[in-house]
Formats: structure tokens, C-alpha cells, sequence
């Protein structure tokens, strides 16, 4: 039976950790894996609407989210709030703050958040001992990075529906990733904060999620959502050769 994709609990340590593929080398011996572990401190869990940490903090540590979701913004030169992106299970915050020492962001809970905090200076001294741990960081950079430039790219100048196809697309394959159901899964932001990040007002979400749904592309119930026609979904998205090649 296929796991609806829920953001749910993990185990305490590196070696354990059923994410563990998502944020570490997998070529550590166990050895260099104890020290890794070492160094990371988990803390208790971050309540929903907490900060992990603002924009304009000093930066100290990267965050490896274990259980839960954060959603990350950016305060734009007339004080409006522009979300930047949504963090799940095995995915690392912090990374945009490591060539300033200051972090550009903030970081918030989206619902009661587990992270493994990593103290930057500490990692870099392990990484110069343990070449696996210093390629896995940069590993992870560039994946950040093709993420953040591929899904801005897919949302530049498209419809609303297209916005919200594309974004949907990403949280299934995302989700998928985490062996989770890559067609039955639950948002963790409110529709509020999806509307900011995709640049659309709430009426107009509201409309958006209702067309989808109309067409039979979507089922929602809450924040449960199901892609009933994925191949449709992704025509939608990508355009029908982007889909083609998508589903090949």
C-alpha cells in the first residue's frame, strides 16, 4: 500500500535516520559517520510559527530538517513579505548565508519542526579531514541551487494555472523522493503562503485550485491533495513535449 506523504517522524541519529541518503555521503564508513553525528545537535521541537533564525542574524549553522516543514522569505525594500521557498524532510536551510556570514532570510515553522542543527565551523573542520563530507556539502549546494533556478524558471511569466501545476508537479516528485506517495500528499503551508510564493493574490488561489479541480486534475480536501490525471497535470505545467519527456 503506497504512504500518503505526511511529514512524520524520523530516528535520533545520522546512522538511522531514514532521510540520511538525502543529506549525508554514502560512502561514510561507520566510523566517520560517529563523528559526523558528533557534531550535530538536535533540538527539541520547533513550535509552529517559530523562527529557526531571522535575516540579518549572524550566521553559526546549517539546518537539516528531520520531521515537520519550514518555509523561508525574504523582506522586500517596501516592507512586503516575499516567500522564497518550503523546506521539507532531508532537505538543508541555511546555505544562502555561508559567502556573507549573515543570513539574507528567515526561516519559520510551518508546523511543529524537527531539525539537526550543524554548526558550520565545525563541519568545515570535518570536512577537511573527511573529503565525503566536504563534496556532500557542495552536493547538496548545487542541488539547492538547480532546484531554486529550474522551479523559477518553470513559473516565470505562466498563468496562474500553470503556476500552481508546476508547484504541485515538484511537491509530488519531492515527496516521492522521501518514498512517500508521489500522487497523494498533504501541503504543509496554508494557502495564504502558497499564494505569496507563486505571486497570486487569495481570490485568485482560491479560483486557481478550483479550475484544476473542475477539470479533474486534482482532488483536494483541505490540504490533502491528489493528482488524479498527472500526465494532464504536467502537460498543463511543462507544455506537451516538457511532459512527454517528463513521463518518458
Amino acid at each position: 500500500m503506497t504512504r500518503i506523504a505526511t511529514l512524520s517522524d524520523t530516528r535520533n541519529n545520522c546512522h538511522n535516520c531514514r532521510l540520511r541518503s538525502l543529506c549525508l555521503p554514502d560512502n561514510l564508513s561507520k566510523d566517520d559517520l560517529g563523528e559526523l553525528d558528533s557534531i550535530v545537535q538536535r533540538r527539541k521541537p520547533v513550535a509552529r510559527g517559530a523562527y529557526l533564525f531571522q535575516a540579518g542574524e549572524r550566521f553559526q549553522s546549517i539546518f537539516a530538517v528531520r520531521t515537520g516543514a519550514v518555509k523561508t522569505l525574504t523582506v522586500q525594500a517596501n516592507g512586503d513579505e516575499h516567500i522564497s521557498g518550503f523546506h521539507l524532510p532531508g532537505e538543508v536551510i541555511g546555505l544562502d548565508a555561508i559567502v556573507s556570514r549573515d543570513h539574507p532570510s528567515t526561516a519559520i515553522a510551518l508546523e511543529s519542526t524537527s531539525v539537526c542543527e550543524i554548526p558550520y565551523a565545525e563541519l568545515e573542520s570535518l570536512g577537511d579531514r573527511m573529503p565525503a563530507v566536504q563534496h556532500q556539502l557542495v552536493r547538496v549546494m548545487s542541488r539547492e541551487l538547480l532546484a531554486e533556478h529550474h522551479t523559477g524558471h518553470l513559473l516565470t511569466r505562466r498563468a496562474a494555472e500553470q503556476r500552481l501545476a508546476v508547484v504541485l508537479l515538484t511537491f509530488s516528485e519531492r515527496f516521492a523522493r522521501r518514498g512517500l506517495s508521489a500522487l497523494r500528499f498533504r501541503l504543509p503551508m496554508s494557502r495564504l503562503d502558497l499564494g505569496n510564493y507563486l505571486g497570486l493574490v487569495p481570490e485568485t488561489m482560491s479560483r486557481t485550485f478550483r479550475r484544476l479541480e473542475e477539470q479533474g486534475l486534482v482532488s483536494i480536501t483541505g490540504k490533502e491533495i491528489e493528482l488524479v490525471d498527472i500526465c494532464a497535470m504536467k502537460a498543463l505545467a511543462y507544455g506537451n513535449e516538457e511532459a512527454r519527456a517528463a513521463t518518458a
